[in-house]
């Protein structure tokens, strides 16, 4: 669905855009909506999968007031079984969308990225390049407790 930023919906644009474009971002259960494209279809999958932060509580600044964090349900997974178990099944269904020459790029943190890797190749994904994406303005490290975490890998 494609919506304003005010959330009204934007149905007449949606359909005039899927008439004139091939390009298309599609809002869902990226399993579910993956699983209605055609077999062999897609040229790229970009995927920026949950991070499953395990947070287990509030974060907190030294000076005690709240940091902004993610917490919604899509990054809360009972266990790392079952984040694997997710992780598999979305690789598994943005294979069967992909073009034979597709290409896929998976962005994650040290949190996910070890884990999604892994799920790749043991499914026969082949890693073909490892980037990083350096942060010139990462979320501050606030307890000093570990190195600041200024880069995502892809």
């Amino acid at each position: 669905m494609v919506g304003s930023r005010s959330g009204a919906s934007l149905k007449t644009s949606r359909i005039q855009l899927e008439s004139t474009l091939e390009h298309r971002i599609v809002v869902g259960d990226c399993v579910a909506e993956m699983s209605k494209l055609p077999a062999g279809s897609v040229d790229l999958v970009f995927a920026d999968p949950p991070y499953n932060l395990q947070l287990k509580g509030d974060l907190k600044r030294p000076d005690d007031s709240h940091v902004d964090a993610v917490t919604d349900d899509w990054d809360k997974f009972s266990s790392f079984s079952a984040y694997d178990d997710f992780t598999r099944a979305w690789l598994l269904a943005a294979r069967r969308a992909m073009k034979p020459s597709a290409t896929l790029w998976v962005i994650g943190s040290y949190h996910n990225i070890f884990r999604v890797g892994s799920i790749m190749q043991d499914l026969g994904f082949w890693v073909l390049n490892d980037i990083v994406w350096r942060k010139s303005n990462p979320m501050p490290n606030f307890r000093g407790r570990r190195f600041t975490n200024a880069h995502e890998t892809m």
